[in-house]
């Protein structure tokens, strides 16, 4: 495979961009080899600036969760931008996509967009200490809500991957404020809650944790932090910039059936586009300014094109999409699993719905962090290098979801089921 555009433009761009990326994952620093460049990309595939092609197994990290470039959504952008492409004003799709929202979302009563999952996690603590009137959070080891400093404590997605799980630039008193607690471990939860009552504003966490790789909830862990936020008097927030549509219309609370008091949004209800959003009960929702004193606003928030693209997107999630899309999966999650048994290789696969991770480990499961950073990831760089070739793109880390679309081809899921398996054997050698 001929990478030499690509291998010159990343030289080119460490020149002038800090790593030569505006996201640090996308060095491919874990897996040992200079990042490709896109060039396009439709329905299932992408394409790089040498014009090598590959099946897309990241979905730009979730929200193509069409495939990319899908028509429908191309005409509602290019519709939208005709009429202009931002008036830092309200408009009707903004009203539009709230409606939508709520109504997909049982817990969402109101919802406030923002530009990002990032800015969503930020504002949505933020609102959760300024109604409580109490300062701390309590976050779980492993789980990332983006970079804002109260989260790069123990945090997973870029951070684990390049190891470095605690940030410079976090101040002592931004740290003392967030507590860590073991995913899958209530008792963890409540011995904090116990030993800080009244200061814990809220738990946030991602109801499936999908930076150290995906990570499921036990059966009892998501109604257990529901009832113990209750119990002690804090919110409950999910971070459902991943799961949020993508494991079910109304994300995992809906898978389940546990109520979150605020919710965080992103990547599919941009359909592609720059985007967030968090929402919940209407009597915390109205903290925010205007209504109430909690402060936060966005030049771009709510723009038309973000919003236009969304929606494509979100009116197309029906039942039927969801069936497909689970065939889908479940076909791929049933190859893997046969490729590992048949070349005796020591690996777990995790999934839930449209995302799923490969870790290459001798657990029998991987249940939380301790769990995940024990996975072999020098095996993994050589595993992504080999499917790579075989024109398979995966994240570059072994602490990434692979996301899947609908645009998927039986065809599609036979050449990577196909690929898993030679670099299983290969890497056996």
């Amino acid at each position: 495979m001929n990478l030499e555009n690509s291998i010159n433009e990343f030289k080119l761009a460490q020149e002038v961009i800090p790593g030569g990326v505006n996201s640090p994952v996308r060095a491919f620093k874990s897996v040992h080899c200079s990042p490709i460049f896109i060039s396009k990309a439709k329905g299932s595939k992408i394409f790089d600036i040498d014009g090598n092609q590959y099946i897309d197994f990241v979905s730009s990290w979730g929200p193509m969760i069409l495939g990319h470039a899908h028509d429908d959504v191309l005409e509602a952008i290019n519709t939208t931008a005709a009429n202009g492409t931002s008036y830092g004003a309200p408009t009707k799709l903004e009203t539009l996509m709230a409606q939508k929202i709520i109504s997909m979302i049982p817990s969402v009563e109101k919802v406030r967009m923002v530009n990002s999952g990032t800015e969503a996690t930020m504002s949505a603590i933020r609102l959760a200490r300024g109604f409580t009137k109490k300062e701390a959070i309590i976050k779980f080891s492993g789980n990332y809500h983006g970079h804002g400093d109260s989260f790069l404590i123990k945090a997973g997605s870029g951070a684990l991957t390049l190891g470095l799980p605690d940030s410079p630039g976090v101040t002592k008193n931004t740290a003392k404020d967030t507590l860590i607690a073991d995913y899958n471990d209530l008792d963890s939860v409540e011995r904090l809650l116990i030993e800080k009552s009244d200061q814990i504003a809220a738990i946030i966490v991602e109801p499936v944790a999908g930076n150290m790789g995906l990570v499921l909830p036990n059966n009892t862990f998501l109604q257990g932090l529901r009832e113990l936020s209750d119990k002690y008097n804090c919110l409950l927030i999910f971070d459902e910039v991943m799961t949020g549509f993508r494991l079910a219309a109304g994300g995992a609370q809906e898978y389940y059936n546990v109520k979150a008091d605020l919710t965080t949004l992103g990547k599919i209800i941009g359909g592609g586009l720059p985007v967030g959003a968090y929402g919940g009960k209407k009597e915390i929702m109205d903290y925010l300014a205007p209504n109430g004193p909690v402060y936060q606003a966005g030049t771009l928030s709510g723009n038309p094109l973000a919003m236009s693209a969304g929606l494509t997107v979100l009116n197309k999630l029906d039942n039927d999409f969801y069936e497909n899309l689970e065939t889908i999966s479940n076909k791929i999650h049933i190859g893997l699993t046969k490729n590992i048994k048949d070349t005796n290789t020591n690996a777990v696969v995790n999934r839930n719905g449209s995302m799923l991770t490969l870790f290459f480990t001798d657990l029998n499961q991987v249940n939380n962090y301790d769990d995940a950073i024990k996975c072999d990831t020098d095996k993994f760089a050589d595993y992504f290098q080999i499917m790579l070739e075989q024109g398979i793109y995966l994240p570059p880390s072994p602490y990434e979801c692979l996301f899947f679309s609908s645009s998927l081809t039986d065809n599609d899921i036979n050449k990577f089921i196909n690929a898993n398996k030679i670099a299983l054997e290969k890497l056996k050698k």
